[in-house]
């Protein structure tokens, strides 16, 4: 069986292709692309606890290209290794706290009813526009201080910068429109940073402004960095999350009726979906010296995917791994990746996907699917529907 993450029957169903990979060649080398695909628990594991042996450094030039939004002099910190790396998670640490996250959710949860007011009691629903992309564009706007008249130009921007992320082909005629959504979220992002260095604000961006840490603090190119992975990483990643939770719920009524008579498994569900369907199927590193993983022997150089999604089906790790059970133990589910680069926003990926779930399911509590083919994003990282069409009853 071959496996290219590529190819469009894989994007549909990867995870036969990746039972496949686990059994037979746990490092396989996928064809014509270079990368070697490391498909066990235990190996992308070994990945991700190993910075020095497997660098980050490759992910943006693998994924984006020339369409790469981020300043030249600093990549984004996901593409980062120790030192830097360490030294920048140290100073955004002070910004991005639990406190500063925790304070979103009832507004969040204001802005999740909002959203749902305009689905009618009895109908039919696009979930990705309605709900799951809207929400975390929101959310994020007000986290770094966008003001709701700009929120219209900023969903704009993040959709497009989106584009650029997914490691696919972006057609010509596309690239000019991307590149101006790119300069124009980087003009105004350098405009909030500089009114905020004279005039502080409470937001996100202004706390990334003060933030120190032994008289070190960020430099306005390394905050714009911040500020633009906040908004590729905790955007459309939120959105496949809450997308992919409704989708595996109408595919199993039995969890559906669970959860339904029991709201409170709700953060079950959240973290049953990152191990089931994994809004981020895997990133790429590039290996710093001679390594052998599972018997193959890989120079230095050799650019390997990490691959969550199939980490987080490996039978050796989750037992029945196919199958979807919201009251699984998930302990060690590798969605937001393990160690040093671990999710800096998983807390308010969890806080969004709880809030946008709770609120749907208690005013929609008999959602299906209609008939509407299911169209996933063209991507070969992240995973979820470009539109979910539902019924309301």
């Amino acid at each position: 069986m071959e496996y290219n993450p590529f190819l469009p029957e894989v994007q549909a169903n990867p995870f036969p292709y990746y039972a496949y990979l686990r059994e037979h060649a746990p490092v396989y080398q996928v064809p014509g692309a270079g990368f070697w695909a490391v498909s066990r628990y235990d190996d992308v594991l070994f990945i991700v606890k190993n910075p020095q042996i497997f660098s980050a450094s490759i992910l943006i030039s693998a994924l984006m290209g020339d369409l790469n939004p981020w300043p030249p002099e600093v990549p984004p910190m996901v593409a980062m290794d120790p030192p830097d790396h360490t030294r920048l998670r140290k100073l955004v640490n002070r910004a991005f706290t639990p406190r500063r996250i925790a304070s979103l959710e009832q507004h969040i949860r204001e802005i999740a009813h909002s959203l749902l007011d305009a689905v009618p009691a009895q109908g039919t629903f696009d979930l990705v526009s309605t709900l799951s992309g809207p929400l975390p564009a929101i959310a994020i706007a007000e986290l770094l201080g966008v003001p709701p008249e700009r929120y219209a130009d900023f969903k704009r921007w993040t959709n497009d910068i989106a584009r650029c992320t997914n490691g696919v082909a972006v057609p010509p005629e596309v690239r000019p429109q991307l590149r101006q959504s790119s300069n124009e979220l980087k003009a105004y992002l350098e405009e909030a940073i500089a009114a905020y260095r004279k005039q502080p604000g409470d937001n996100l961006l202004s706390d990334m402004v003060r933030a120190e840490e032994e008289n070190e603090r960020l430099s306005p190119a390394e905050v714009l960095s911040m500020a633009i992975l906040v908004i590729t990483a905790g955007s459309e990643t939120t959105t496949n999350l809450i997308s992919n939770a409704i989708l595996s719920l109408c595919a199993h009524p039995e969890q559906f009726a669970m959860v339904r008579t029991n709201p409170a498994l709700v953060p079950n569900l959240v973290e049953e979906t990152l191990r089931y369907d994994a809004p981020v199927q895997f990133f790429p590193r590039l290996t710093m010296q001679e390594v052998t993983i599972a018997g193959t022997t890989l120079p230095a150089g050799t650019p390997v995917l990490a691959m969550f999604g199939s980490a987080n089906h490996d039978e050796r790790k989750f037992p029945d791994p196919e199958r979807f059970d919201i009251t699984r133990n998930t302990e060690g589910q590798l969605a937001f990746s393990f160690g040093v680069h671990y999710c800096l926003g998983a807390q308010l990926a969890r806080l969004e996907g709880k809030i946008a779930l709770e609120t749907l399911l208690a005013r929609f509590p008999y959602l299906s699917r209609t008939d509407e083919p299911l169209v996933r994003f063209e991507s070969i990282t992240v995973r979820g529907p470009k539109m979910l069409s539902l019924r309301s009853s």
